[in-house]
């Protein structure tokens, strides 16, 4: 198999392309990237000289770059995104263009070279919010009520995945997954952000009351999703895909790594909330377990401690992250710490 895999150097994409190339030693990568702030090339190293791996730097919104990158490619694993809700709420035309108009592109570009599968990632920020007292979950006949500029730019393409399916017979898939986390994740999130800021020396901004509610899930577990559902998924299908079973606030979550580095709950400093601050996420992922026979492997308490490790001993990789570009936006996003 040929895929070509979109931000294949970002936080998901990495972990994927790494995956990928370990589990299926026939199968050839294109990995196309433009290398925003969120991209790095150094997730990749250990692969960079694999014959069956290529990294092409462009952006999905050049049709002309698009349609050279997938002549000959078998199946799209579309990571490519601007994700962070908090950069969404600062600059949200970034996020039209990529998420929206990228999309498109690369669905032109599949469909006129004849892909045999189309498989589009996106998110469950994209079925709005729940109460925190609501016992209900997303599931895929949830209706969408995006809240956020970046929810609304991912629903936007989801939609247009979905309509290139039922208008043009391109054979695409859907997964709509919760919070993500692991190793090669950008320090910019909550968990990588508590994780680092504890390793700094710094107080871990909490918004709110810190009770919103998060899904979350392991990122080598959701690569072995992907991989179920390109493989065995149902042309035309869309697949929840989340990481837990009972409900868990981020303040709980901090606490945890609070705990796993032995700091006492001191290091928490709590901040002004951002603006439409979505109350809870949480998935019913019973379909791609019925269908695909997927679960996660492992406990959260022993991933989060796994990624505890991970940032700890990778401590050179997330310094050179949390410079330049990234102080200016920590400065802007947590003006009072």
């Amino acid at each position: 198999m040929n895929l070509l895999v979109t931000g294949g150097a970002g936080f998901i994409g990495a972990n994927f392309v790494l995956y990928w190339l370990n589990k299926y030693p026939k199968d050839t990568i294109i990995n196309l990237d433009e290398l925003t702030y969120a991209g790095n090339l150094e997730n990749l190293k250990t692969v960079e000289t694999n014959p069956r791996y290529k990294f092409v730097k462009g952006d999905i919104c050049n049709p002309k770059l698009v349609n050279q990158v997938m002549e000959g490619i078998d199946t799209v694993c579309h990571f490519a995104a601007e994700s962070h809700v908090d950069r969404s709420i600062l600059s949200p035309s970034t996020f039209i263009e990529t998420n929206i108009v990228g999309t498109h592109i690369l669905l032109e570009a599949a469909l006129k070279n004849k892909v045999k599968r189309f498989h589009h990632i996106s998110t469950d920020e994209v079925f709005g919010s729940l109460e925190l007292n609501n016992s209900s979950k997303f599931d895929e006949r949830t209706p969408y009520n995006p809240r956020s500029p970046y929810s609304a730019s991912k629903a936007a393409s989801d939609h247009l995945v979905r309509a290139y399916w039922f208008t043009y017979g391109l054979p695409i898939t859907i997964s709509n997954c919760s919070n993500n986390f692991g190793r090669f994740q950008f320090p910019e999130k909550l968990i990588p952000l508590a994780i680092t800021n504890i390793l700094e020396g710094k107080k871990v901004p909490v918004y709110g009351d810190g009770l919103h509610v998060r899904d979350w899930l392991f990122v080598e577990d959701h690569c072995r999703a992907i991989d179920l559902i390109i493989r065995d998924g149902k042309v035309g299908e869309t697949y929840c895909v989340g990481g837990l079973t009972k409900d868990i606030s981020n303040l709980e979550v901090i606490k945890k790594i609070l705990k796993i580095l032995n700091k006492d709950e001191s290091w928490l400093v709590f901040v002004k909330d951002r603006p439409g601050h979505d109350r809870k996420y949480s998935i019913d992922w019973s379909k791609i377990k019925n269908e695909l026979g997927w679960h996660p492997e492992e406990d959260f308490d022993l991933l989060l401690e796994k990624t505890v490790s991970w940032y700890k001993d990778n401590r050179n990789w997330w310094l050179r992250l949390k410079k330049a570009e990234y102080e200016k936006y920590y400065k802007e996003q947590y003006k009072n710490l």
